[in-house]
């Protein structure tokens, strides 16, 4: 074997060059990373902040939609827990607070 191959690659660039190196590589990804914060996951915890305040203000006598479509009034309110009535022979349903997805009641600010 030929002695001069192998010290081809000995004389390589200096030990600051191959930091640079490394972090001109590692930008694309990190600019990939902040795009994708920026656009997909703080406007997912904003709109969860607004869904989680919405939940929380909930009253007796707002018309809401629960995440499995069915609409009706709050008649009472617990901890966890909401009964809701639906429907002309106004059957009651006790859902979960989570499950409320929408307020359609407008409040005044």
């Amino acid at each position: 074997m030929n002695p001069i191959l192998f010290d081809a690659g000995a004389e390589a660039a200096p030990e600051g060059m191959g930091m640079v190196a490394l972090l001109i590589q590692m930008l694309p990804l990190l600019l990939i990373l902040v795009v994708f914060y920026f656009m997909l996951i703080r406007p997912q915890k904003k709109k969860e902040k607004e869904v989680q305040k919405m939940r929380s203000s909930l009253e007796v006598g707002d018309e809401v939609v629960t995440s499995g479509g069915i609409i009706g009034r709050v008649v009472s309110m617990r901890e966890d827990t909401v009964v809701i009535e639906s429907g002309s022979d106004r059957s009651k349903i006790r859902v979960a607070r989570w499950a409320i997805q929408q307020n359609n009641t407008i409040h005044d600010a």
